[in-house]
């Protein structure tokens, strides 16, 4: 299996968040960032990658998990599963976690993999993620690349 790693500067598109009335500081969250990968693999060099999160956060800290697509302009996709937690100190905001790569298009296929994430808020409309992890193209797919 391929190893590869990667770095992306994201924009807020959406985000969303909902006090929930069980306990003080307690809020559902949704969001949407959108950027541009810049990775050790070519494959996913230049991809535009869009990443939707539900967190359930008390006090700032809590899981978070969602969806991922890749898309390169020729069109071709890959996507996946993420699962993580997010922690908050003072003004600051991270999480970490895994992703699975659960399918794609065109020369991806079948594809499937998985790895490691963490990023951080770099201001209320920004992120900063770096990730590491492997995948492995279907035999049919990567045969005819």
């Amino acid at each position: 299996m391929p190893n590869y790693s990667g770095f992306l500067h994201g924009r807020v598109m959406l985000q969303s968040a909902v006090a929930v009335q069980d306990q003080s500081m307690h809020q559902l969250g949704l969001s949407e960032i959108r950027g541009t990968q810049r990775c050790t693999d070519e494959k996913w060099n230049g991809a535009t990658l869009t990443y939707w999160s539900v967190s359930d956060l008390f006090a700032g800290n809590g899981p978070q998990r969602g969806y991922w697509m890749n898309e390169r302009p020729d069109g071709d996709r890959d996507w996946g599963t993420f699962e993580g937690k997010v922690a908050a100190s003072g003004t600051q905001v991270g999480f970490e976690g895994v992703f699975k790569t659960t399918g794609g298009s065109g020369q991806f296929a079948g594809i499937t993999g998985e790895g490691r994430y963490r990023g951080a808020f770099t201001s209320p409309a920004e992120v900063e993620v770096t990730w590491e992890g492997s995948y492995q193209l279907a035999a049919a797919s990567a045969a005819g690349r």
